[in-house]
C-alpha cells in the first residue's frame, strides 16, 4: 500500500577507523599511516556525500510552484520535494543512484504520478466521507514521537525533513483518510501459500544462483506473505487511480 507519509531524511554515517597504538616504531608509523588513509577516505566520503546531495537538491522545484492542477485543486512545489526526497530514498536504500540524468528523469515521472494519484484518492476519500478524528491524529502524533529520544530529537528530525507541527497534523489526517479508503474501497485478495512457495521457490533459485542459503520457509513465510500483500494493494490501487483518472481534469505544470 502506497502511504501518504513524509519524506526521511537518512544521514550518512561515515565509519571512523581507530588505529591501535604500540610502542614500536614501526606499528606507530603504520597506525599513522593508517590514520592518514582513514581521514582521506573519510574526506573523499564526505565530499561525495556534498556533491550527491547538491545534486539531489537541484532536482527540487521552488516551494511555491505550481507543480499539476488536479480536478481546480493546485499542487505546490513544497508537497513535490517532500515527494521527491521519499522517492530519491527509496532509490538509494535499492542501491542506485538517483543523480543520474535516466534516474533524475524517472523520479520526476514517479513523484508527479504518486502526488496525482494520491490526490485522487484523497478527492474520492472526500467524497465518500472517510475522516481523521482529533484523537486518531494525536495518537499518530504521539507515535511519531516515540520514535525518537526526546522532544529535541523529535523537532530536529521535522526541521530536516522541512516540516511543522500544523503540516505534520495535516499530512498525518490525510494518511489517517488514505489507508481507511483503502481498506475498505480496495479489498485484496488474501495470499495463498501456493503463492508464498511460489515466491520463496524464486528465491531461492537467485540464492543459488549467487551462491548465498536462503533461510527455512517457515522462518521468512510472514515476511513474504506481507510482500505479497503490498504488492497486491499495490496493483489494485493503482488500477482505482487508473479509474479515477477517466473522469478527472489533470493538468502537469512541470
Amino acid at each position: 500500500m502506497k502511504k501518504i507519509i513524509y519524506p526521511l531524511i537518512a544521514g550518512i554515517i561515515v565509519v571512523t577507523l581507530t588505529a591501535c597504538g604500540s610502542e614500536d616504531a614501526g606499528q606507530q608509523d603504520k597506525a599513522k599511516d593508517q590514520k592518514q588513509s582513514s581521514q582521506t577516505k573519510q574526506k573523499n566520503q564526505a565530499n561525495q556525500a556534498e556533491e550527491t546531495q547538491k545534486k539531489l537538491e537541484d532536482q527540487k522545484v521552488e516551494d511555491k510552484e505550481t507543480v499539476a492542477i488536479v480536478n481546480n485543486k493546485q499542487l505546490m512545489g513544497r508537497e513535490y520535494n517532500m515527494a521527491l526526497s521519499s522517492v530519491q530514498m527509496q532509490m538509494q536504500q535499492m542501491g542506485q543512484d538517483p543523480t543520474s540524468k535516466d534516474a533524475a528523469k524517472q523520479i520526476k515521472e514517479q513523484t508527479i504520478n504518486n502526488l496525482v494519484g494520491q490526490t485522487l484518492i484523497l478527492q474520492d476519500a472526500d467524497k465518500k466521507g472517510y475522516k481523521a478524528s482529533n484523537e486518531e491524529v494525536e495518537k499518530k502524533l504521539t507515535n511519531a514521537k516515540q520514535q525518537y529520544k526526546d522532544d529535541k530529537a523529535f523537532q530536529a528530525a521535522l526541521k530536516q525533513a522541512g516540516l511543522d507541527m500544523e503540516t505534520l497534523k495535516s499530512k498525518s489526517a490525510e494518511s489517517i483518510k488514505f489507508s481507511k479508503y483503502v481498506e475498505k474501497e480496495i479489498p485484496v485478495e488474501a495470499v495463498t501459500d501456493k503463492e508464498i512457495q511460489t515466491y520463496y521457490d524464486q528465491m531461492a533459485q537467485q540464492g543459488n544462483a549467487g551462491g548465498k542459503e536462503l533461510p527455512k520457509l517457515e522462518e521468512v513465510k510472514p515476511q513474504i506473505k506481507q510482500q505479497l500483500q503490498q504488492q497486491k494493494q499495490q496493483a489494485q490501487l493503482t488500477k482505482q487511480v487508473e479509474e479515477l483518472k477517466k473522469n478527472a481534469v489533470i493538468d502537469i505544470k512541470i
